[in-house]
Order: C-alpha cells, then structure tokens, then sequence
C-alpha cells in the first residue's frame, strides 16, 4: 500500500516529553477537527481503480493473481478486502491530523481475530500486517469502520442496524485510544517506546435472531 505522509512543521519528535506530545496532540485537533472528517468528494481527476490494481499485480505472484480477482469478484465485501490501495488512493486527498503512524494498512474486520501471544495470553487484535506502512491514523480508522457498513450492506442489516454496528465500533476505538492515553507508559516521565502493553477484555455479543438468520 503506497502513501503519502503528512508532517505537521511544529510536530514533536518521538523522544519529546508527555508535555509536549500532549499539546501537539491538541493542536493538531484544533488544526483538523474530527468534523472535517465528516464527509468524502473524489478528486477532480480521480486514479483509475482498474489502473491501479493492474499496476500492484506486477510486483505479484502472476499465477495467484487470477485466484485473488476472482475472490474479489465475489461480494462488495470481498472487493472491498482487496482494495486497500484503492481506499489509500482516494484517502490521500482527504484532510489529516498529521499524526503519522506505522499503519496496520488493510484494517478491516475479517483483518482481527484471536491468537496466542508471548504471555500465553489469548489476544483479539489485528493479525494481518502485510500492507503495513506509515501513513496518517485516521486512514486505518476509516478503513475499518468502512468495512463495518460494507459487510452490513451485504448481509442485509438495516440501515439502523448498521448505524448501531457503526457507532458501536467508533465508540469501542475511541475507548482504547483513551485506556492507552491513560496507560503507566503516557505519564509523564516516560517515552512512547516504553516497554509495556495495554490490555482491554472484549466481549463479543451475537444477537440470537442474527444468528439464526446467518447475518
């Protein structure tokens, strides 16, 4: 996934103190409020999506690259999976924080699952890494709701149903960005490459009509 970072002329570097970090943080939301991430126009002269997927399936394995379209082909869903330099490409000309992250890069829901980490622990986290890059948060926010309302779509919820799936999901990232803000290794005195991990329990519920009904 290709990107174009974004560095904000006052931004702090990494080493700098809680302090300074914190206020960048704040400037940077005054300098990019969350409303302006509120609404999407395509660029004037818009990249070919077909151009674009022919031009990253040269660096591919030629003989799977027949198997990944025909997945594609599938579901709005499925395309969706495999368009992540598709999204990158029309993120690129959206409004950013300047905040730049190493990115998961493809966060979609079907990107997270369980796994077994070091500490014998059972994880729900993102377990896909092979789009990875740096590049501004707000994409990897973006993407991961998206696939939210496409999957939905697809499986048929209603547009109240997937409202409440949305707005559930920005309220569950939120909630992390805030427990890890408020982590031993975002207090003062620290740095942001302080040995530690912030561990959150999550609760899947499955509602039963849902279930029965393969949504």
């Amino acid at each position: 996934m290709s990107t174009s970072t974004a560095t904000l002329p006052d931004a702090v570097t990494p080493s700098a103190g809680f302090k300074e970090r914190r206020e960048s943080g704040r400037a940077a939301r005054v300098r990019t409020p969350r409303s302006s991430h509120g609404g999407w126009g395509a660029a004037p002269v818009r990249l070919d999506p077909v151009s674009l997927l022919e031009e990253q399936a040269e660096s591919r394995v030629a003989e799977l690259i027949p198997i990944r379209h025909a997945r594609m082909r599938v579901s709005p869903f499925t395309f969706y999976r495999g368009a992540a330099l598709l999204m990158a490409a029309d993120l690129a000309i959206t409004p950013t924080s300047g905040l730049t992250v190493q990115l998961c890069g493809d966060a979609h829901l079907s990107n997270f699952g369980l796994f077994g980490s070091a500490e014998r622990r059972l994880v729900f986290d993102i377990n896909d890494f092979d789009e990875t890059h740096p590049g501004p948060f707000e994409w990897d926010v973006k993407r991961l709701v998206a696939s939210f309302e496409i999957a939905g779509r697809h499986r048929g919820f209603t547009d109240d149903e997937r409202r409440a799936v949305l707005l559930s999901a920005t309220a569950l990232i939120a909630s992390t960005c805030s427990a890890a803000r408020r982590h031993p290794s975002s207090t003062p005195g620290t740095t942001p490459l302080t040995p530690s991990r912030c561990r959150r329990g999550c609760a899947m519920n499955v509602r039963p009509n849902a279930r029965a009904s393969g949504r």
